[in-house]
């Protein structure tokens, strides 16, 4: 996914005054359905408001999960007054929900309680700690977001007089939001809640270069040189004119004002240190993140030793591999070998990159019927990333509008086409692509599910399920070359190493050199590329834990399926099982999958 996480009221509460309606919003999505009990209706209608009161704290966050109804508010939810409300609605909401009997309600809406007293609980635990003082970093922050929206191509639509007004609506609901970052920031460094220095470095260029010298030199200005030949003429006189006033008297002094401020004044008073115990708090702080973003209550160091006995297994798989690519040397070497070989670098082109995924996803269209029931309907489109965003962004996927305007896309990140290895295209595709995050999120879009399940989410699932999605590139018969396979578990390797290094950084004190040196020996990364991977989970503690820890449980899951059922046991039916309730948290999976077994049996 891309830069908002996936955790329902935690990405919106914990990680992200609404300007007047400028558009008449899209049909709203479908609620829950009607319910015979007493207690159905109860838990749908606190199901469908607890989304809606998410939705329009943290539009962006909406849009961004193919609800489109709000794409004219950008929100403020890093105002200190708006969360603080927004927190006393949980606290309301799990009180309501407590006095629903969980036993009096059917399978699904005991579900949807279960995820909700999740998502609920979760966000209440992150309520103390000041995630809003530093809500700036080089992976994330409302002006660049806006910014990669400006092409048309990302999540919010750019194809009708309305959609242009509602994306200027948020354009000028940006300078109070880049204003109230600032206090925000200001307010981190007296309390000593700051960034670390490196990353914030590496966001000054990104800053820096959303100011324009003239109107028509913003990349906010990019919808008027790209509008419909079908706009009349008067729409676009009035379009012109109210983006250019809107960009030359609002938007470009208040982005210069921030550029200043991070070079100026913040840049100064970021910490040298990497990890979040460094802040007030936060060891805490940590570990509610890590919980929230694993579903378990799993402790940091837990997490550093699965993640070290897993980079143990993944090594031990290269000494197999790696005498069929023609590496004879030891085992951890094989990843700096590979990226050393001019072979597996064969491009000097985007175009060339974006052409291989097109061809293997037409491969993998014709294998995913054997392995799946349930498929979405909603199509998938191949894309490279914005300019803008590719020197920090990660290969991703953005899912489709509900309404079917736009696609599901995988966004292929290509800086330099001469140094775009080939060996993990394979598995990144299948992550990225179908079956990973396409065949959940967008289906995710098409069960019928309660508005705050159809458009939420945790990071262990979602992530999870991607991961394990690489696995069955070995059923369809795609890592038969060696090369191929390496890639996998390069991956496989990355995900693992990402256990260690996280909890590494915020729980046991790494500095940011002892874990790039980590990634660059045990992945066989270039200097940069570690800088590029550490900076990320510096700034996005936890995050990086849901891909190992859901995809490992995925697996433990489908083996303890595989050896109760014996003969019994259908893949495609397991696949329907995880899948067919959307995104859950990683102990409510296990209890449906256990369900399973036994009315299989």
């Amino acid at each position: 996914m891309k830069a908002l996480f996936t955790l329902g009221a935690v990405a919106a509460a914990a990680l992200l005054a609404c300007a007047p309606v400028t558009a008449a919003p899209t049909t709203p999505p479908k609620p829950a359905s009607a319910a015979a009990t007493v207690e159905s209706r109860q838990i749908n209608a606190l199901a469908d408001e607890y989304y809606e009161s998410l939705a329009r704290f943290e539009p962006v966050w909406a849009t961004e999960n193919g609800d489109s109804r709000f794409n004219d508010k950008l929100g403020l939810s890093i105002s200190p007054k708006l969360r603080q409300q927004q927190f006393a609605l949980y606290r309301s909401y799990l009180k309501r929900l407590s006095a629903i009997p969980r036993e009096r309600l059917g399978s699904r809406d005991q579900t949807s309680h279960d995820i909700l007293k999740f998502e609920l609980d979760t966000a209440l635990r992150l309520a103390p700690f000041p995630e809003h003082l530093i809500p700036i970093d080089q992976m994330v922050s409302m002006p660049v977001i806006l910014a990669n929206y400006a092409g048309g191509q990302g999540a919010q639509p750019l194809t009708t007089a309305r959609d242009y007004r509602a994306y200027l609506s948020r354009l000028n609901q940006l300078v109070p939001h880049i204003d109230q970052s600032i206090v925000n920031m200001r307010e981190g460094i007296r309390r000593g809640v700051v960034q670390p220095r490196e990353p914030m470095l590496s966001s000054l260029p990104q800053f820096k270069q959303l100011v324009a010298s003239k109107p028509e030199d913003s990349i906010f200005y990019t919808p008027i040189k790209n509008m419909p030949a079908s706009f009349s003429a008067a729409e676009k006189r009035s379009l012109t004119t109210a983006y250019r006033k809107a960009i030359a008297n609002k938007l470009n002094p208040a982005l210069k004002r921030l550029a200043t401020f991070i070079e100026k004044d913040y840049l100064p008073k970021t910490r040298t240190t990497a990890g979040w115990n460094a802040l007030p708090q936060g060891a805490a702080w940590y570990a509610a993140r890590a919980a929230a973003m694993t579903t378990t209550s799993l402790t940091p160091d837990q997490i550093h030793q699965i993640g070290l006995k897993e980079v143990a297994r993944i090594q031990g798989e290269y000494g197999v591999t790696g005498p069929k690519m023609g590496y004879t040397g030891p085992a951890a070497g094989l990843p700096r070998w590979v990226s050393e070989q001019p072979k597996f670098k064969p491009f000097t082109s985007d175009q060339q990159v974006i052409d291989v995924f097109r061809e293997l996803d037409a491969k993998v269209r014709t294998k995913l019927p054997s392995l799946f029931n349930l498929m979405p309907k909603s199509p998938l489109d191949l894309r490279l990333e914005p300019e803008l965003s590719r020197a920090t962004a990660s290969d991703h996927y953005t899912p489709p509008a509900v309404d079917g305007s736009r696609p599901g896309v995988f966004w292929s990140v290509v800086n330099d086409p001469k140094q775009y290895g080939s060996t993990g295209m394979v598995t990144l595709y299948l992550h990225e692509g179908q079956p990973g995050h396409h065949f959940h999120i967008a289906l995710v879009q098409e069960l019928g599910l309660p508005n705050f399940r159809k458009f939420g989410g945790n990071n262990a699932f979602t992530e999870g399920w991607a991961l394990y999605a690489e696995t069955l590139g070995k059923e369809m018969g795609l890592f038969d070359k060696p090369e191929d396979y390496f890639g996998h578990l390069n991956d496989e390797m990355l995900r693992a190493a990402r256990l260690v290094v996280d909890t590494g950084l915020h729980a046991k004190g790494w500095s940011r050199q002892r874990a790039i040196k980590y990634f660059q020996d045990t992945l066989g990364y270039s200097e940069h590329e570690a800088r590029a991977q550490i900076e990320r989970y510096m700034v996005w503690p936890a995050q990086a834990l849901g891909y190992k820890i859901g995809s490992l449980k995925i697996m433990e899951l489908r083996k303890r399926a595989q050896d109760a059922l014996g003969s019994k046991f259908s893949l495609p039916e397991f696949h329907k099982v995880v899948l067919e309730e959307g995104t859950l948290p990683l102990a409510v999976l296990e209890a449906k999958v256990d369900r399973w077994i036994a009315e299989a049996k």
